[in-house]
C-alpha cells in the first residue's frame, strides 16, 4: 500500500497573476498548517527510529545480541525475586508486629500501679546508731524511702540520663540504634555480640528490675542471689522478652513513672537499693538535696556498684564522677562553669561512710540479736547500740600504731581489741589488722584461743572468797604431780627459777605458775571452774591441774567480760552491744538490752582484794608497759605454751580493755609475750580512751595486816604457812613428791 500521506505534491507552475484578498488568505492558513504538521511527522519518525534499536535488541538482532538477552532474562529474575521478598517481608513484618502486639498487651494487662513497684526487696534493712544516736553502720538491703522524678535534684536526674539513656524521653522502649552501637563496640573488643555493652535503654533496665515481672519467691527453693542472677542472663531469648516487657511498661506508664521506679530499684552498692538510700549512705543527705559532683558519683555506680562504691575506693569513685560530669556538660545539663566546679571539688563521702566504724561490733550485733528482726529481716530494723565510735576509733588507731611502728614490716600476726565498760556494755570492737571490712573473721568474738596466766585471777578469787589473804604465802619449790593416767606433771616458771615462800600478791604479780598450781589444787579445780564459769568464760575448762595455768580456750570477748565482773565488785556480766531495737516508723520498741550485769560471784572484799593485788601486776609486775601515767590501772599479762597466744587484759576505774595476740594459723610468735605488744596495745588504747577524762582511783582494798596471833592460827593449821599447807594437801591426795621429768614451761 501506498501512504498518501507521504507522497510529494505535484509540481505546479506560478500564478502570473496576483491572487485576491481571499485567496491570499486561505493561502496562509495553509502554510500555516502546513509547518505545523511538519514537527509532529519528524518527531513520530524520530521515535520510531529510537524504538526500532530496542525491538531489534529484544528480538536479538544487531542491536544487544544474545548476552543482551540473558542481560535482560536476569534483570526479569531479579524483579520478580525482589517482589518475592517484599511479599513475604511484609506479610512476616505484619505477623510479627501482631505477635509483638499481642504479646505486649498480655504484658500490658498483669502490670501493676507504680507503687507497688517501687520497693521491691525481699529482705528488710538494718540501721545501727551509737551510744549517742549517731548512724555508724548499715546491714541488709537499705531503702531510704520511696523519691519520684519531682522530688530528686533535677542534677541527679539529668546525670542518670546523661549516664545511661540520653534519648530516654523520645524511644519507645528500645533502641535499635543503641543496641546496633553496643553490638558493635562488643564485636569491635573481641567479645559475643551481647556480651559486654548490653545498649539496654533506661525502660529496658527498669524491666530486668523487675525480672521481667517474676517476683521473689523464697519458697521455691532458690535464693535471693541465685534469683538475681537468673534475672541478669543475656540471652538472645531473653533480650527479646526484655524488649516486649519494656514496650508494655512504655504503653501503660509515662516516662517519669519509669525513671521513677528505676531510681527507686536500682542496686547502687554498699547494701543501698535505690538512690535515697545511695544519698544517705554515703553522704548522709536526701536525693532532693545533692550537688552535680554528687549526683555525678551516685550516676557513675550505675555502670558498676560495688567497684565504683566510694566507701571501697573514694579515688576511683571520683574519677568515674568526672567522666559523667563531662556527659552531663556535652549534653547541655551543666554550663562550663558548674563542670568546672565539680570536676575540682569531687564529692566527699560524710564522716559516718568515710570512717566505716565499727564493722566486727556490727557483725556482731547482727549475729547476736534476733534471727528475724537482723539476718533473715523483712522489716527496716533501726537498732541502737552500745557503740562509743571515739573509742573504736581509738581502739583501731592504737592497733594499727603498733603494727606500723613496732611489728616486721609484712608480718602476718593478728590482734583483736574489746573495750567495755563494768556492766558488759561494749563500747569498742577491733576482729583483726583489717578494720574496714563487713563479714569477716572477728578475732574478738569467734577465735577460741588457750587464755595462760590471763586466766590465774580467777584462780586467786576463789581462794579470795574462801579467805585467804592476799598476803598469805605459798611456797615456790621445785613441784610435781602425778595425774592419773598421765604419769607425772611438773610445772615450771617461765623464768626456770624458784623463788621460796611468796604472797599470792607477789604470786600473781611475778605470774609464777607453781604457786598458782598450789592454789588451784587446794580449793579445789572445781571451784575454780565454778567461779570462772559464773564470771561468764562458757568455753569447755580444763579437767587436769593445767586449768590454773589457762590451758583452756577461750574467746576474747569471754575473758574480758569476765574481767568486768572483777571491776565492777564480783558480779558476772553478759557483754551485750543492743540497747534497742525498733521497726521504722514505729515509736515503741520491739525489745530492749540483752545483757549487762548479772548474778554475784564473789563478795565485794574478795574483788576489790584481787583489784588491788591486780594493780600490782601493771605498777611493779609483768605488765609494767601497759601503766598509764595519773592513772590506777589493774590487768593481767598471758602467754601460752610456745607463745602461740599473748593477751592483756586490765581496767580503769572506767573502762575494761582485752588485747589478744597470735596467727590464725597457730604459728608461734617470735619474742612476744603479753607483757610485750599485747600490753603496749592496750596502752595505746587507753591512753586515747581515757584522754580528756578525769582520773579515778580503783575501787581495790588492800589486805589487812594479820598480827602475830592470826599468824600463829595460821600456822597452826598447816605448818606456819599457806605453802606448806598446800604441800600437805597435794601430798596426801597424789603421794607427791619432788623428782620426776619436768614438763614444759607455760609462760606468763
Amino acid at each position: 500500500m501506498t501512504d498518501s500521506r507521504r507522497r510529494k505534491p505535484p509540481l505546479v507552475a506560478d500564478k502570473r497573476y496576483p491572487a485576491t484578498k481571499r485567496g491570499a488568505a486561505a493561502k496562509r492558513a495553509s502554510a500555516k498548517s502546513k509547518a505545523k504538521s511538519k514537527p509532529v511527522r519528524k518527531t513520530a519518525k524520530s521515535a520510531a527510529r529510537k524504538r526500532a534499536p530496542a525491538r531489534r535488541s529484544r528480538r536479538g538482532g544487531k542491536g544487544g545480541g544474545f548476552f543482551g538477552w540473558i542481560a535482560g532474562r536476569f534483570r526479569a529474575v531479579i524483579r520478580w525475586v525482589l517482589r518475592l521478598v517484599w511479599a513475604l517481608t511484609w506479610r512476616a513484618g505484619l505477623v510479627a508486629t501482631l505477635l509483638v502486639a499481642a504479646a505486649v498487651g498480655y504484658i500490658y494487662k498483669d502490670l501493676p500501679e507504680v507503687g507497688a513497684l517501687l520497693d521491691g526487696r525481699a529482705r528488710g534493712s538494718v540501721t545501727m546508731l551509737d551510744r549517742a544516736g549517731q548512724v555508724f553502720a548499715w546491714r541488709g538491703d537499705q531503702f531510704g524511702g520511696v523519691v519520684t522524678v519531682q522530688t530528686v535534684s533535677p542534677y541527679l536526674r539529668n546525670a542518670i540520663i546523661a549516664t545511661e539513656d540520653k534519648r530516654f524521653y523520645s524511644h519507645f522502649g528500645v533502641s535499635p540504634r543503641g543496641v546496633a552501637s553496643a553490638v558493635r563496640i562488643n564485636l569491635s573488643e573481641g567479645r559475643g555480640p551481647l556480651s559486654g555493652h548490653g545498649g539496654s535503654t533506661i525502660t529496658q533496665q527498669t524491666a530486668k528490675l523487675l525480672c521481667l515481672g517474676d517476683p521473689f519467691d523464697p519458697s521455691a527453693g532458690q535464693t535471693e542471689r541465685e534469683y538475681e542472677a537468673a534475672c541478669r542472663r543475656g540471652s538472645l531469648w531473653r533480650k527479646a522478652k526484655e524488649a516486649t516487657f519494656a514496650i508494655a511498661m512504655e504503653v501503660k506508664y509515662t516516662k517519669d513513672e519509669i525513671l521513677t521506679i528505676y531510681m527507686n530499684r536500682t542496686f547502687l552498692g554498699a547494701g543501698a537499693r535505690g538512690f535515697a538510700a545511695a544519698s544517705q549512705r554515703y553522704f548522709g543527705k536526701s536525693a532532693a538535696e545533692v550537688s552535680p559532683a554528687e549526683a555525678a558519683m551516685l550516676a557513675g555506680l550505675l555502670v558498676a556498684p560495688t567497684r565504683y562504691a566510694p566507701t571501697n575506693n573514694l579515688t576511683r569513685a571520683q574519677n568515674r564522677a568526672g567522666v559523667i560530669v563531662g556527659l552531663m556538660q556535652d549534653q547541655g545539663y551543666l554550663s562550663a562553669a558548674e563542670a568546672r566546679e565539680a570536676i575540682n571539688n569531687p564529692a566527699q563521702l560524710s564522716a559516718a561512710a568515710a570512717a566505716r566504724a565499727g564493722g566486727y561490733f556490727a557483725d556482731w550485733v547482727m549475729a547476736s540479736g534476733p534471727e528475724y528482726f537482723t539476718r533473715n529481716t523483712t522489716e527496716d530494723v533501726i537498732i541502737r547500740t552500745t557503740m562509743d565510735q571515739r573509742i573504736q576509733a581509738s581502739a583501731e588507731e592504737a592497733m594499727q600504731f603498733i603494727f606500723q611502728e613496732k611489728v616486721k614490716k609484712g608480718s602476718k600476726a593478728q590482734a583483736a581489741i574489746i573495750v567495755m565498760s563494768a556492766d558488759g556494755a561494749v563500747r569498742a570492737m577491733v576482729g583483726g589488722r583489717d578494720t574496714r571490712v563487713s563479714g569477716a573473721f572477728n578475732r574478738a568474738t569467734q577465735a577460741l584461743r588457750q587464755t595462760g596466766s590471763a586466766f590465774k585471777p580467777f584462780v586467786y578469787a576463789t581462794a579470795l572468797e574462801l579467805g585467804y589473804s592476799p598476803n598469805d604465802l605459798v611456797l615456790d619449790e621445785p613441784f610435781c604431780m602425778t595425774i592419773p593416767g598421765s604419769g607425772q606433771w611438773c610445772p615450771k616458771n617461765y623464768t626456770n627459777k624458784h623463788y621460796g615462800e611468796v604472797t599470792l600478791t607477789r604470786a600473781l604479780r611475778d605470774s609464777l605458775n607453781v604457786p598458782a598450781v598450789k592454789i588451784s589444787e587446794s580449793v579445789g579445780r572445781d571451784l575454780v571452774r565454778k567461779v570462772a564459769g559464773e564470771f561468764g568464760i562458757e568455753s569447755d575448762l580444763a579437767l587436769g591441774p593445767a586449768l590454773a595455768l589457762g590451758a583452756s580456750e577461750s574467746t576474747l570477748i569471754e575473758m574480758t567480760g569476765a574481767y568486768a565482773g572483777i571491776l565492777n565488785g564480783g558480779s558476772s556480766v553478759t557483754p551485750y552491744g543492743l540497747i534497742e531495737l525498733q521497726l521504722l516508723g514505729d515509736t515503741n520498741p520491739v525489745m530492749g538490752m540483752g545483757g549487762g550485769i548479772g548474778e554475784r560471784v564473789v563478795q565485794t572484799a574478795a574483788a576489790e582484794q584481787l583489784i588491788w593485788m591486780m594493780e600490782k601486776v601493771v605498777a611493779e609486775g609483768s605488765g609494767r608497759r601497759a601503766a598509764l601515767p595519773g592513772w590506777q590501772a589493774a590487768g593481767k599479762t598471758g602467754t601460752t605454751q610456745a607463745a602461740r597466744d599473748a593477751w592483756f587484759i586490765g581496767f580503769t576505774a572506767d573502762y575494761v580493755t582485752g588485747v589478744w595476740m597470735g596467727y590464725d594459723d597457730n604459728t608461734p610468735l617470735k619474742g612476744v609475750t603479753g607483757g610485750g605488744l599485747p600490753a603496749e596495745i592496750w596502752h595505746e588504747t587507753m591512753i586515747r580512751v581515757h584522754e580528756g577524762l578525769e582520773p579515778k582511783p580503783l575501787p581495790m582494798r588492800p589486805p589487812v595486816p594479820r598480827n602475830d596471833t592470826q599468824e600463829s592460827e595460821r600456822g597452826n593449821k598447816g605448818g606456819g604457812s599457806l605453802g606448806e599447807v598446800v604441800d600437805q594437801v597435794l601430798r596426801d591426795i597424789f603421794g607427791g613428791g619432788g623428782g620426776g621429768k619436768p614438763a614444759k614451761p607455760v609462760n606468763r
